[in-house]
């Protein structure tokens, strides 16, 4: 993902009268008024709020961060990355997912020729037409640009939490979806080629992009309801404020989302707060083709693009938290 320049006039002007109406909301809850007041802004969509959270169990969550990082750095095209793929595939069939491999090839600007990548899609309670999207991207950048030392920014690093927890968590989330009759059918998606970057002036988003020119093309797509993208989440002491171009795209999503994080006591989510700049991750894509998608991210994580993103920097706190919150989220959606 990418901080894009936020400096035009018309970047403070939203984020400072959107941001009354969150804090209005989250006011009202704090306060003690009954948490149907706020879910009045998604009553066609989200009902019920007798869910319960769903079961995850963060202690193997992080057994799959760590298998997944033994693989090594999963660059698109790698060997390791294949490995991961085989490794997600057949995770997600185990756990009764129909499972879809969305192959295509892209590459980078500064780099000669395109390399094979793949989007993995498991679905779960296929023959629902109206879906959910709880997606992540799996791949690893290929060099560690944030280190400060030149000799380290060559570097590749394990990703642990900037691609692995990602999938470790859709892995854990799926043990959970087999038996759950939920209103609307879920898909997990992890997306290849989110930062298949090596110099400035390169693409990203190769998966994100394929997969909504995809939906976006299909006379039988789906009808997507709204997606959630996951990035980041395994931190220590992690924050999740509203991530800016979220909220401006599909703030209906995010009120949903930050209203259940706030009645189930969830303090990493931070629905007083924006994220420190809008976030170009792989929600882009999907907006732009019209499914309401949210980044739930932390993007002031300290390892980030880094060598000393492993798993011992990692925790499962965060995941925990998310877990609960998007566990009563797919339930509610219909």
């Amino acid at each position: 993902m990418i901080q894009p320049n936020n400096d035009s006039p018309w970047v403070y002007w939203r984020w400072g009268g959107l941001g009354l109406v969150v804090v209005l909301i989250y006011s009202m809850i704090s306060l003690g008024s009954p948490a149907p007041l706020a879910d009045k802004f998604a009553e066609n969509r989200i009902g019920g709020g007798m869910e319960t959270p769903l079961p995850f169990h963060s202690k193997k969550a992080m057994e799959h961060i760590r298998t997944i990082c033994d693989l090594g750095p999963r660059i698109c095209g790698t060997e390791a990355m294949k490995k991961q793929k085989d490794l997600l595939t057949t995770h997600f069939r185990d756990c009764g997912a129909k499972v879809i491999h969305q192959d295509f090839r892209a590459g980078a600007r500064s780099k000669k020729g395109d390399v094979a990548m793949t989007n993995l899609i498991a679905s779960f309670q296929p023959e629902l037409s109206k879906r959910i999207i709880l997606c992540a991207h799996y791949d690893t950048r290929p060099y560690a640009d944030q280190e400060t030392n030149p000799r380290l920014k060559t570097k590749s690093f394990s990703g642990a939490n900037d691609g692995a927890a990602g999938a470790a968590f859709l892995m854990e989330f799926a043990t959970q979806l087999k038996d759950l009759k939920t209103p609307c059918g879920v898909d997990l998606v992890l997306f290849d080629g989110e930062e298949y970057v090596f110099e400035k002036g390169d693409s990203y988003f190769h998966g994100s992009k394929y997969f909504a020119t995809t939906w976006k093309n299909n006379a039988n797509r789906p009808a997507y309801l709204g997606a959630v993208l996951v990035d980041m989440i395994a931190g220590r002491d992690p924050r999740f404020p509203v991530e800016q171009n979220s909220w401006w795209n599909a703030s209906q999503l995010v009120t949903e989302v930050y209203t259940i994080a706030l009645q189930q006591k969830c303090h990493f989510f931070r629905g007083d707060k924006y994220s420190s700049t809008p976030v170009e991750d792989d929600h882009i894509a999907l907006n732009q083709v019209g499914i309401p998608a949210i980044d739930i991210i932390d993007f002031d994580y300290p390892h980030w693009h880094r060598i000393t993103d492993t798993p011992e920097n990692c925790s499962p706190e965060g995941m925990e938290q998310v877990a609960k919150v998007l566990g009563i989220w797919v339930q509610r959606v219909k």
